[in-house]
Formats: C-alpha cells, sequence, structure tokens
C-alpha cells in the first residue's frame, strides 16, 4: 500500500512539475486517434455502402435500336425476335442460375415510360419517341462479386450494342471515400509521430527533474521498474485521456452530425455507421494510446533514469 501511495504521489509530482506539456501530450493523442478513429469509422461506413449497394447492382444488357449502328454487332440493324430469344435463352441457361437470380426484359415501349417519369415536365422529352428507345435486359445477380461472368456471356453478341455494369456508378464515390480515408491515415500517422516524439520529451523531462530522487532510489535497492513505474504511467494517463476524448468526439460527432443530420439529408444511403461502431473502436483507440505511451516510455526511460 505504501508503495502504491508513493507511486501515485510521484505521478502526481511530475504532472504538476510538467504540467503544460502534459497538457501537450493530451491534446495531441486526442488529435492523432480521433483521425485514426475518423479512418476507421469511415471504411466501416464504406463497407456498409458497399454491402447495400452492391445487393442492388444489375447487368444492363442495352440491345441494339434503329438507326446507324454505332458498333459492329449491330450492323444488322435493330436486334431482330430471334436475336432478343436468343439472349434471353442465354441469361435463363441452367448454367447461369448459380448468378442470375432474375431476368427481366424492358420494352421499347416500357423504356420510353421510364424516361417520361424521370423527365417530368422537361422540354427535352418532347423530341423523343419511342423508335428511339432501345430495348434491353436488367439481370439481377445472386452474387453481384460474380458479375464479370454475366458480362462474358453476353458481351460481343449480335444484337447486343451495350452491357452495362452497374458497379461503374458506384466506383467514383467510393474512390472519394477511400481516398479520404488514406487521408485520415495519412495526417494520424504524422499526428501519432508527434504525440509520440512529444510523450517522449515530456517523459525525459520529467526524468530529468526528478535525478536526485531516482539517484536516492537506486542507492536504497529499488528496482528499476519500480523507479520507472511512475513516469510510464504518467505517459499513459497522457495519452489515455486523450484516447477519452477522441473517443467521446466521435461519438459526438456521429450521434449528431451522422445519426440526426446526415441521415435525414442522403436519402440514398440508408445504412450509416452509428454510435455502436464508435464504441467498438474505443478499446482499440484506448489501446493505441497507451501503445503510444509504452514506445515513449521504452525511447525515454532506459537512458535518463540511469544514475
Amino acid at each position: 500500500m505504501s508503495r502504491l501511495r508513493f507511486v501515485l504521489g510521484e505521478i502526481g509530482q511530475g504532472l504538476r512539475r510538467n504540467l503544460s506539456m502534459a497538457v501537450s501530450v493530451v491534446l495531441v493523442t486526442f488529435v492523432s486517434l480521433t483521425f485514426v478513429g475518423s479512418a476507421s469509422l469511415l471504411q466501416m461506413q464504406i463497407g456498409k455502402m458497399k454491402g447495400e449497394w452492391y445487393d442492388r447492382v444489375e447487368v444492363s444488357v442495352f440491345l441494339c435500336p434503329t438507326g446507324p449502328p454505332r458498333v459492329e454487332t449491330c450492323a444488322g440493324g435493330e436486334a431482330t425476335e430471334e436475336q432478343i430469344t436468343e439472349i434471353r435463352g442465354i441469361l435463363e441457361a441452367p448454367a447461369m442460375q448459380p448468378y442470375v437470380e432474375e431476368v427481366f426484359f424492358e420494352t421499347k415501349e416500357q423504356a420510353y415510360e421510364a424516361v417520361r417519369e424521370q423527365a417530368g415536365e422537361e422540354d427535352w422529352f418532347e423530341l423523343l419517341d419511342v423508335d428511339q428507345m432501345q430495348a434491353s435486359f436488367r439481370v439481377k445477380l445472386t452474387d453481384p462479386t460474380q458479375i464479370d461472368i454475366v458480362m462474358d456471356e453476353v458481351a460481343g453478341r449480335t444484337g447486343v450494342e451495350e452491357v452495362l455494369d452497374q458497379r461503374e456508378i458506384f466506383q467514383p464515390i467510393f474512390l472519394v471515400m477511400n481516398r479520404a480515408t488514406v487521408l485520415s491515415v495519412g495526417l494520424a500517422v504524422v499526428m501519432t509521430i508527434t504525440a509520440v516524439l512529444l510523450i517522449t520529451t515530456t517523459i525525459r523531462l520529467s526524468a530529468m527533474s526528478r535525478r536526485r530522487e531516482t539517484e536516492i532510489m537506486r542507492f536504497v535497492g529499488a528496482s528499476n521498474f519500480f523507479i520507472q513505474l511512475p513516469f510510464m504511467l504518467e505517459g499513459a494517463l497522457a495519452a489515455l485521456l486523450g484516447a477519452v476524448l477522441a473517443t467521446g468526439t466521435l461519438w459526438f460527432g456521429v450521434r449528431y452530425g451522422v445519426e440526426d443530420w446526415l441521415s435525414g439529408q442522403v436519402g440514398f444511403v440508408t445504412d450509416y455507421v452509428t454510435t455502436a461502431e464508435v464504441w467498438l473502436i474505443a478499446p482499440a483507440l484506448a489501446g493505441i494510446g497507451i501503445a503510444i505511451a509504452a514506445i515513449s516510455s521504452l525511447v525515454s526511460l532506459s537512458r535518463y533514469t540511469k544514475v
């Protein structure tokens, strides 16, 4: 018990002597772990969006329209009934059943009505007629990751003008979010290095200011671990407090910025990260904070607690 009181007293004394540096350690750890947590939550959000949107991914097989051909497969003009039947047979063949969940055929008339609904009162719609539309197959996939198998079966066949992979629509969004993640990780790395250097400096100054006490403890036979423990706990305490502040900031941001505001403003995404994910990464943030302090302590104490 007396040893515990001594260690706690040393921690309090060290924090009082280097209060400004301790506050700096807390702040820089807080900022670095906030970036780490943000990057983690952003990757979780990307995973949720991929799972949600890729389930909706379809293969659109656009058949040759009337008018001048734009690709070789349409050299014979508009897709004939025989060609349409052949393509349908390919998509509904037993070999495709593991990959294809359902096949929808959209006639030119249905395509025209769909465009009418989307155009509303736009003037440009008056320039269109049914003959300018394209018939198409929309293929719902059992496993969106196997989309290339379905595309390879129909691409390049006579009567098919284009096979569209709807994943391409989502890729720019994921690319922007992945780049934001990389930026967050880069900033987190820079701030973490800064935290290590700052904690190292703080522990070094604390050890130098108590060098006389260290000499006395060494003379009375105290172990290296007992001498170094107060300094290690000072750094760990400051880093842990930074992790707590980072977790609180992320919780606040997700709770009020994502759950309350963003989910109501951006309706095409239905599955957002929640505060549950913040609590999920909170132990990892605390572990990273303690690891930062541990690395910093190892760098400093082996030299500056020797007498």
